[in-house]
Formats: structure tokens, C-alpha cells, sequence
């Protein structure tokens, strides 16, 4: 059966092969350092099975006709971008932010894409190696991860000028079975508990930078590999126990040392020209998948603002009401820019749908600009009590119990423990090394706000506007 449970895929991490490294020491997948980013991903298998969710999570596989999680799925319509945008939402709002597996759906599908437009130039075979590994990866029910950003080393050099050729991924050797890869990804989510590491070219690339231009899929525990991580979680709960702490996220270092890749496993060796297509429509993708999750994330912001407003009896005091406009004012255009780029979807050579590049990266950029604003106004609202307020054991203590629930009373008739539980929540989601991650999640995943505008303004018809104001101005060029 396609459809595999949570138990199942942490039973697979368990057997993997240790390659984590994480606060100096080397460790299995079943780490307790581990248990709370697990659990985000367990949620995605969970989904399947809840009533208000499983219409939206479970699909139908276009190569082997079973039941698939629409995380392993590629987009065939433009109401399957519909579906993912809204999935991504709602799913979003269980877990409170990142569900993190979005991002390996979107690279499967810019793979899909390019993989086909490589083969009707060339004549590869690239195409086919993606559909058998898609069938498997479906079947299996698998966790990728989107290994995309190289470090980069010398920004104003190109991957063949760096002076280590390493610090751009690249291959270092080529043989009748399959390639040898050395380099490196950062900042890649979900680094220690996924299957797959999906890899595919940062940018694009020139005809000196063949072995730069490479795109695999390759098991995360594969010998060469090393996965140095960052594991961030909300602060632990003793009494006052709430589904957000249930969750985390790790960011990794993923580290190819001489890693073999076995050429059905290969969907893009040399072929310098694609390298950029690759690259950015993953971000034509993955930016889409924002304009679902990001609105989500302002959903929550906006909620808690709304009630710690509320509890604090201001709750309809003219300027919390306009803040709160204009929080729902960004959630809806963000989600509406990624209802138009499906409405304007591509449909490619291989099948699969583009969103529109233009709508995708407005909402991208309308969410990343926004991002610490939103912050800025759940902060201005709620106070300083996220900031200050003594921990969970102080309001357990039966000496200092007592002082915590009288002295942070509100409005009458709203509980102690309720204002504890919310202020708790808000300092986890504003004020904790888990905002931290997300602040700068919300700017750069996808692309830092100065790519969105390059994006932009690669497909943008600027002269078709000068021609309006032309011919309102009678203005007339000579032919």
C-alpha cells in the first residue's frame, strides 16, 4: 500500500545507516534530540486519516493508480495547485507553522519538468530515470529534502572560478555505472529525518561548468554523506501541555564526500544549459507552496493578536482593529497571488503544471517583506509579558503559584490559566530560538525578497505598459 503510516516511517529512520551530527556528537535517527521535528513530519502521515484534512492530503497516482499522500504528488492540473495551496494552509495551522515536506513535492516536480525538456533536446533518458524513481518514491511514501543552496564561497565568482571548486557541488568523476559528487548544501530543512536527499543545481550556469550542473536523488544515509545539523524546538511544557510544543524543525550542513550516484538515480549531468531552469522553477514551485504556508503562518499571528487583545479587553479599540485589517489585508493577497499563478498555470512537455512565475513570486515577495512587520505588530499588542514572564515551573510552585495567577489578571472573567497558556504560546511564536528560525525562514526559504524581484521582472512586459502611455499620450514612434 502506497499510503504508509507515521510508525512505518520512523521504524525506516530507525534503521538508517548514523550520519547525523548534531552539538558536537554523532547520533542515530531515534535520538531524543530528534523526537519534536520528527514529529512534524509524522503529522504529514497522520493527515491522511483525519476527517477535515484527508480529502486534500489523499490523492491518486497518475503512474500506478493507488491511493498516494499528495506530498509525494506532482501537480497534472491546475486544481491540483489549487488543492496543494490550500492543503499547505490548513495543514499549516495544525502544526503552527512549516509542515517542511512541501518543499521536497515542489522539487520533484521542477525535476519532472526539466528532466523532460532535457530529454526532447538531447535525447537523454533523464526523463525516464525520474518517472521510475517518482513510481518508487510514491510507492514508499518517502521524506525528501530539497538540497538546493551551495555554499557559494566568493559571491562575485562564478562555480568555476571559486578557489575550491568544491564550495559549488559538483562531479569529480564519471564511470560506466554512475558519477562521483564532492561538495555541499546548506541550509537544507529536515537534513536528519528524510529518506532522499533531492538534489538539483543553485542557479544557473555556463558552458565552462558542466560538472556544476548536476541534478540526483540519493538515500540520506548513502557512505560519503555527512548531515551536520541545527535542531530548534518551542520551549518544553511540564502542566500546561499544547499541541505547538509537540514540534520542531533541524536545518543542516549536508556534506557529499565522494558520494557514488548510480546513473538511473542521475537527472541531470552536464547538460550547463538547464542549470538555471532547474533552479528556478523549483522557486516558481516552492514560492506557489508559500503563498499557501505563508498566510498560514499570519493566520496564527493574527489570531493571537486578536485574543491576547481580547483578554486585555481592547479588543475593539480602533487601532488594533485597523492592525488586525491589515494583517488579514496581507494573509489574503499573498493566498490570492498564488490562486491567480495556479489560474495561469503551464502546462509543460512532461505533463506537469507551472504556476505562473510572476503571481508566485509577488505573493513570495509580499509574504518576506511583511514578515517582521507581522511580528512587529502581535509584539506592540501583546507587551512585554512574552518577554518577561517567569517560567512554567514558577506557576506550579505552591509559594509563587499563587502571586502568578493574581498578579496577571485581565480582563474580568478570563482565567489565569488561559492568560498563562496564551502569553506562553505567544513568547514560543515571538520570543524563542523557534521565532528566530522562523523570522528568517519567512524572509529567505524560497528566496531571499531581492530574487522575487528578479523573477519578476525576468518575465514582466514592462514595454507593453510604456506602449499604453503611449498611445494615451499620442505619442508615435517613427518606424
Amino acid at each position: 500500500m502506497a499510503l504508509k503510516t507515521a510508525e512505518e516511517y520512523v521504524e525506516r529512520l530507525r534503521k538508517m545507516k548514523p550520519n547525523v551530527y548534531a552539538h558536537g556528537k554523532k547520533m542515530g535517527r531515534d535520538d531524543p534530540m530528534l523526537e519534536l521535528p520528527i514529529n512534524t513530519l509524522k503529522f504529514t502521515f497522520d493527515a491522511v486519516n483525519d476527517p477535515e484534512l484527508m480529502d486534500l492530503v489523499v490523492t491518486e497516482s497518475h503512474l500506478t493508480g493507488e491511493k498516494i499522500n499528495r506530498f509525494t504528488s506532482i501537480n497534472l492540473s491546475i486544481d491540483d495547485l489549487y488543492t496543494q495551496q490550500e492543503m499547505k494552509r490548513k495543514c499549516c495551522h495544525r502544526v503552527g507553522g512549516c509542515t517542511q515536506r512541501c518543499m521536497a513535492t515542489d522539487t520533484l516536480n521542477a525535476m519532472g519538468v526539466v528532466s523532460k525538456e532535457i530529454d526532447d533536446d538531447k535525447g537523454t533518458h533523464y526523463h525516464d530515470n525520474f518517472l521510475e524513481f517518482l513510481k518508487y518514491y510514491q510507492a514508499n511514501d518517502l521524506v525528501g529534502s530539497t538540497s538546493q543552496s551551495d555554499p557559494k564561497g566568493d559571491r562575485k565568482a562564478r562555480p568555476f572560478q571559486q578557489q575550491d571548486p568544491d564550495l559549488y557541488l559538483r562531479v569529480v568523476e564519471k564511470n560506466s555505472k554512475g558519477i562521483v559528487v564532492r561538495g555541499a548544501k546548506n541550509h537544507i530543512t529536515m537534513g536528519p529525518y528524510v529518506d532522499e536527499h533531492l538534489v538539483l543545481p543553485t542557479r544557473n550556469m555556463t558552458k565552462e561548468e558542466g560538472d556544476w550542473a548536476v541534478s540526483f536523488a540519493i538515500p540520506a544515509d548513502t557512505d560519503g554523506i555527512r548531515i551536520i545539523s541545527r535542531i530548534v524546538t518551542p520551549r518544553g511544557r511540564i502542566d500546561l501541555k499544547a499541541p505547538y510544543n509537540n514540534y520542531g524543525v533541524s536545518d543542516s550542513v549536508v556534506v557529499f564526500d565522494n558520494v557514488f550516484v548510480p546513473w538511473e538515480r542521475v537527472f541531470m549531468c552536464g547538460e550547463w544549459e538547464f542549470a538555471g531552469r532547474l533552479a528556478l522553477t523549483f522557486a516558481g514551485f516552492h514560492r506557489h507552496s508559500y503563498c499557501g504556508c505563508k498566510p498560514a503562518v499570519t493566520d496564527i499571528i493574527l489570531g493571537a493578536t486578536a485574543l491576547v487583545a481580547d483578554y486585555n479587553g481592547v479588543g475593539k479599540s480602533p487601532h488594533i482593529v485597523d492592525e488586525l485589517t491589515e494583517l488579514m489585508i496581507i494573509a489574503e493577497l499573498v493566498y490570492a497571488s498564488g490562486i491567480a499563478a495556479a489560474a495561469k498555470a503551464t502546462k509543460t512537455s512532461s505533463g506537469i503544471y507551472t504556476p505562473k512565475f510572476v503571481y508566485s513570486n509577488t505573493g513570495r515577495y509580499m509574504a518576506g517583506t511583511n514578515i517582521y512587520h507581522e511580528y512587529d505588530i502581535l509584539t506592540s499588542i501583546a507587551g512585554g509579558l512574552p518577554s518577561t514572564l517567569p517560567p512554567e515551573e514558577d506557576w506550579l510552585n505552591p509559594e509563587t503559584g499563587p502571586d502568578l495567577e493574581k498578579y496577571i489578571s485581565r480582563k474580568p472573567g478570563v482565567p489565569a490559566e488561559k492568560l498563562h497558556r496564551l502569553y506562553r504560546f505567544i513568547s514560543d511564536y515571538s520570543c524563542s530560538a523557534m521565532c528566530g528560525w522562523a523570522q528568517y525562514a519567512g524572509v529567505h526559504g524560497g528566496g531571499s525578497p531581492v530574487m522575487e524581484k528578479i523573477g519578476i521582472r525576468s518575465e514582466y512586459d514592462l514595454e507593453s505598459k510604456k506602449d499604453i502611455v503611449k498611445y494615451l499620450a499620442g505619442i508615435k514612434d517613427e518606424e
